[in-house]
């Protein structure tokens, strides 16, 4: 063998191996494109259910929020249809006790004492229970009169009295929560006007 063929061979192993180095890095940088690509799209994807979960978080305290107002809404409606029924039933009930009054009012001979204090006990307990239930009674005698809370039945011309004042209640009125039941029905004082003076005189 000749020293010219040797070097022949030599060549092509370092040929050889040369092809097999490229080819190995060439993998290698394929492979780390590949990991990195991965990578990427694991990053993308991590960060697409982050927004995700963010998204449904979001949506559910728009819903629990939601959630809360209707129940409030609901609770407060149930509260103003409580209110107007016993407002209604109250409303029933003011006549009877005027009844009540009335007849009591009425007898005071000492042979109806027996029904009287039976008549004021049933009175008492109508009277008590609606007031638990929210009732104001009113009876405005000596107040200034109010359009709001009182109807004026009469007016009296007077200057003992203030102007506007009330002097007497020909009926009580009643309050449920705020609500005017009834009007009190009253005769207010009014201080006589010049044109009347010269009219007495």
């Amino acid at each position: 063998m000749s020293n010219k063929q040797g070097k022949e061979v030599n060549v092509g192993i370092k040929k050889d191996v040369n092809k097999e180095v490229d080819s190995s890095e060439l993998e290698q940088a394929a492979e780390a494109k590949v990991i990195d690509a991965d990578s990427a799209k694991a990053d993308a994807d991590r960060a697409k259910l982050t927004a995700d979960l963010e998204g449904l978080r979001q949506s559910m305290l728009r819903s629990q929020a939601d959630f809360a107002n209707y129940r409030k809404r609901i609770e407060k409606e149930r509260f103003e249809d409580s209110k107007r029924a016993t407002a209604r039933v109250i409303e029933g009930l003011i006549p009877i006790l005027d009844g009540f009054e009335h007849a009591l009012a009425a007898h005071r001979e000492a042979e109806y004492e027996n029904y009287r204090k039976g008549f004021e006990l049933i009175y008492k307990q109508l009277l008590d229970n609606i007031t638990k239930l929210g009732v104001e009674r009113i009876d405005p005698l000596g107040k200034p009169f109010d359009p709001h809370l009182h109807q004026a039945m009469d007016r009296t011309e007077t200057t003992e009295h203030a102007d506007g004042v009330i002097l007497q209640t020909f009926q009580p009125g009643y309050v449920f929560h705020g609500r005017v039941l009834r009007p009190a029905m009253v005769r207010v004082a009014v201080h006589p006007s010049p044109a009347s003076k010269q009219a007495v005189n």
